[in-house]
């Protein structure tokens, strides 16, 4: 039977790699459902909670485990096994830990998808992964479940209508043995391509991964509230798989709601660690926040989009420890600042290298990278070939620099993203659709700063003679008929008479970038 391992062509890791992993303890035997069945028979009894007004939950991980193994059970009883996939496009709810929990058990391949990705996403990442069964919600915000879009899948479970008609009467026990270099999850995430990428990780680089961003993490932060979406990689490694290892408990949240989060953390304990800029900034920001909310934002670990320096500064003088790291999907965790380093470190650079990872610049300053916590490639394999070379170094498409300490700042992206609030934008991917709008003869979408959310995408458009720029509602409507998510639009519209080129007629997307920069101020 076909699994998706063995349906495409995935990069082969160099033997003396390998190796060292192996030899270091990086790299073991374990696979993501053993690191699970471990970690949840020592930790019965910890709370996890879903913080929501549509769809709370309040339980125990004894509980989330025995729906996710009535789950797993009830998907083997439908042919889903070791190797095949399963794709979520779940919010933070209960049942997206239950889907993932019960694909750890049974050795399938799970995807993760954002839930605020519209239809065109879905139909692509469904398209590129072919799974065997597709969960996702009935109607969450402006999502309803579309049934055409997974009308080839064999079993779909809607939560909210079908999803506890999956479950089986038996729980499955244990968890089925895979070989740990096998694929254990892909995590799709906007680049430079048109459609989404899928990055491929095996349970060797989800498992070590998982155990060094808990190893990075300070023992003392307190109990997380989580709103991340389980959709991002990162996101679904700390609801989903920290807790497990560490026994700490799961406070989830489907929205982001500043005022919500003020008063969990006086109400319930909680706090909130970082992530984005904008969550530690939309909550200092917030008329409901208190001396006393401060006083419970111990530390700000900030990562996954641009962290300006005034941020880092403002967050250290109200006596919030910030410590940073850089990663992406592909290669989740390259460095990282101690919570306990200096400060000049921690708030100034993006860190020195984690155990295991190598990095290094090339001529033209890119970053390139290369560790235990690595993904095995794309779906596509053009991608992989694009991005990795024989001797397992990844092309980050990153611009930086290292200190006389070794520490990395990463100052500009090669790549043509845009990182919204810690969501990555295809330039490439809006473009195309702006240029379908009726007079628009050229088009470019560049980041311009934001001091909420990092950056944010901007529209540069070269009209035909005789045509009007378009106003934002105009190209709103245009991009929510593409089916694309609402957090990909452009929030700005400039028009030029032409635009900055190179020699080779390559449009200069930096000067671009600076002139809306200014203008902006």
């Amino acid at each position: 039977m076909s699994t998706f391992a063995s349906s495409v062509a995935l990069r082969t890791v160099p033997a003396d790699l390998v190796a060292r992993y192996e030899e270091a303890g990086w790299w073991t035997r374990e696979t993501v459902g053993d690191l699970l069945s471990s970690g949840l028979t020592a930790s019965r009894d910890v709370e996890f909670r879903v913080h929501s007004e549509v769809r709370p939950w309040a339980g125990t991980f004894a509980e989330v485990e025995l729906a996710a193994r009535r789950l797993a059970g009830g998907l083997a009883g439908r042919g889903v096994g070791p190797g095949d996939v399963v794709a979520m496009q779940l919010p933070n709810w209960m049942e997206a830990a239950a889907v993932f929990w019960a694909s750890a058990f049974l050795g399938a391949v799970v995807v993760p998808i954002v839930h605020f990705y519209g239809p065109k996403e879905v139909a692509y990442i469904l398209e590129a992964t072919r799974p065997k069964a597709f969960f996702a919600a009935n109607r969450f915000g402006r999502q309803v479940f579309r049934p055409d879009l997974c009308d080839e899948v064999p079993v779909v479970g809607v939560v909210g209508r079908d999803f506890d008609d999956l479950l089986a009467e038996e729980p499955m026990t244990g968890a089925r043995g895979v070989d740990p270099d096998a694929p254990a999850l892909i995590a799709f995430t906007s680049g430079t391509t048109r459609d989404p990428k899928g990055v491929v990780h095996s349970h060797r680089t989800l498992v070590h991964e998982t155990r060094q961003l808990a190893a990075s993490y300070p023992p003392d932060r307190g109990r997380q509230f989580t709103v991340a979406p389980v959709g991002h990689f990162v996101g679904m490694v700390n609801a989903f798989l920290i807790p497990v290892l560490d026994g700490t408990p799961v406070n989830l949240g489907d929205t982001w709601n500043p005022a919500q989060a003020l008063a969990l953390m006086l109400d319930e304990g909680l706090t909130v660690g970082g992530g984005a800029t904008y969550y530690m900034t939309s909550l200092l920001d917030h008329p409901d926040c208190t001396p006393e909310h401060v006083a419970r934002l111990k530390y700000a670990g900030l990562g996954g989009a641009a962290v300006p320096s005034v941020v880092t500064s403002r967050l250290e003088s109200l006596g919030i420890t910030v410590f940073r790291a850089y990663g992406s999907t592909e290669h989740p965790s390259v460095t990282c600042t101690p919570y306990d380093g200096p400060a000049a470190m921690r708030l100034h650079t993006d860190g020195v290298p984690l155990p295991g990872v190598e990095l290094r610049l090339a001529e033209d300053g890119e970053i390139l990278t290369r560790g235990p916590d690595l993904c095995l490639g794309y779906t596509d394999p053009e991608l992989t070939r694009a991005a990795f070379d024989a001797d397992g170094w990844y092309r980050t498409g990153d611009i930086g620099s290292l200190d006389e300490n070794g520490c990395l700042s990463v100052t500009d992206r090669k790549a043509d993203v845009i990182i919204r609030g810690g969501e990555n934008i295809s330039a490439l991917e809006v473009e195309e659709i702006l240029l379908g709008l009726p007079g628009v003869a050229e088009a470019a979408v560049v980041a311009v700063p934001d001091p909420r959310l990092g950056e944010r995408a901007a529209a540069v458009l070269r009209m035909r003679q005789g045509w009007q720029v378009p106003g934002l509602a105009e190209l709103r409507l245009r991009m929510e008929r593409a089916g694309l998510a609402r957090q990909k639009w452009p929030e700005l519209i400039r028009a030029v008479d032409d635009f900055p080129r190179t020699p080779s007629g390559k449009v200069k997307k930096f000067v671009l970038r600076d002139h809306i920069a200014t203008d902006s101020k």
